[in-house]
């Protein structure tokens, strides 16, 4: 419970519970704090029992440790097989080209390894193509020109 705590500071812990309690009050007070935290550990302990009981017998290994998310995806991962064959499918995904060639879409531009099918395909208007072309937009107003207003839109 106390182990992240150092000597200093519980050095100074002990002299500020002797200052503000004294010498005289200082063992009923300890007494008493030593009391409240059995009484809570107890208190934890039933209440943790119920909750066991509640859920049945398909929980009866369950640990409220597994409830910090931490704690929760390291036994996942260390339990779970299956997670072999994402990793052979992570290796054959190149997740960096991928980006690359969308955001080459996005941007209207060319990716260097979709640049020999697609000039074929530029030459093939979009109807007969089958998939139009989203990305660019056949009609660009001039550059003087303002965007229509829609007064339904602001």
């Amino acid at each position: 419970m106390f182990s992240d705590i150092g000597a200093l500071e519980l050095v100074t812990l002990v002299v500020l519970a002797v200052l503000i309690f004294g010498p005289e009050k200082l063992p009923k007070v300890i007494q008493d704090v030593s009391r409240f935290i059995r009484k809570v550990r107890e208190f934890s302990d039933s209440a943790k029992a119920d909750i066991r009981s509640e859920l049945g017998p398909e929980f009866k290994d369950f640990e409220f440790e597994d409830l910090n998310p931490k704690n929760f995806i390291r036994k996942q991962l260390a339990e779970n097989e299956d997670l072999r064959d994402l990793k052979e499918l992570g290796s054959t995904f190149d997740l960096k080209k991928e980006m690359n060639e969308v955001a080459d879409a996005v941007h209207g531009r060319e990716s260097s390894s979709s640049a020999a099918p697609s000039a074929a395909a530029s030459s093939v208007p979009a109807a007969v193509n089958g998939s139009p072309d989203l990305v660019k937009k056949q009609d660009k107003p001039d550059t003087g020109e303002r965007p229509p207003y829609d007064s339904d839109a602001t």
